[in-house]
């Protein structure tokens, strides 16, 4: 079993998709499901997803296995997203019990302030994520180089709790399905094709739990910020 999910193929036309890059996928989209209902879950489910697709974006560099171009940034990405997750994961399950709906965390909008960092980050963290993705050679720093600080950003906005979070997956969800069919991950480009519409159902989730969560809960978790 283990040898089939790392080595294993999908025959699709004349080509044919990791079993690794599928699985990976659906991790993925667990883990934003349950993040969609705000459950301490979504962050382990997404580990796993994590090390899946980090073995298959680094293509045939390190597998030497034949395949789409390595794509540094969206590896990287990977490695980003366990730490960024496992920050997650510890605050999510601090504050669960402190939610007025149930959830591991009660929905917010950042504040001004909040804003303001969020776009000062995007910014710093884009020229950073492109001039490393250029330096090691990646195949599309331009767009990886968003898709790169937009994901940590948005990773970072999930464990704290704010509805803006969402937005930002939208954003990289739009640049990213073209550069993974421009470099041939084809289900990693429909997974994205998807999430972009996944993200609108649960920015609007989260959009409502922030107008039926007692505004005590609210203020609770304001505090921990």
């Amino acid at each position: 079993m283990l040898d089939w999910l790392l080595h294993g193929t999908i025959p699709v036309g004349d080509g044919a998709l990791y079993v690794r890059e599928v699985v990976g996928n659906l991790f993925g989209l667990a883990s934003a499901l349950l993040g969609m209902r705000r459950r301490v879950w979504a962050w382990p489910v997404g580990l796993v997803g994590n090390a899946l697709l980090f073995t298959v974006f680094v293509g045939g560099e390190l597998s030497g296995q034949t395949g789409g171009e390595p794509l540094w940034g969206q590896a990287g990405r990977q490695i980003m997203f366990a730490v960024a997750s496992l920050y997650g994961w510890w605050r999510w399950s601090r504050n669960r019990d402190e939610s007025a709906d149930g959830g591991a965390v009660t929905p917010r909008w950042a504040s001004a302030r909040e804003r303001l960092a969020l776009v000062a980050l995007a910014g710093a963290g884009y020229v950073l994520a492109y001039e490393l993705l250029v330096r090691i050679g990646s195949w599309g720093p331009t767009t990886e180089a968003w898709i790169l600080a937009g994901s940590l950003l948005a990773t970072y906005g999930m464990a704290r709790g704010w509805v803006e979070f969402w937005l930002v997956w939208i954003a990289v969800d739009v640049v990213g399905v073209t550069t993974l069919v421009r470099a041939g991950y084809y289900p990693t480009a429909g997974m994205y094709l998807f999430y972009g519409v996944f993200c609108l159902a649960g920015f609007a989730t989260w959009w409502r739990a922030t107008r039926t969560t007692a505004p005590t809960a609210a203020t609770l978790e304001g505090a921990h910020a």
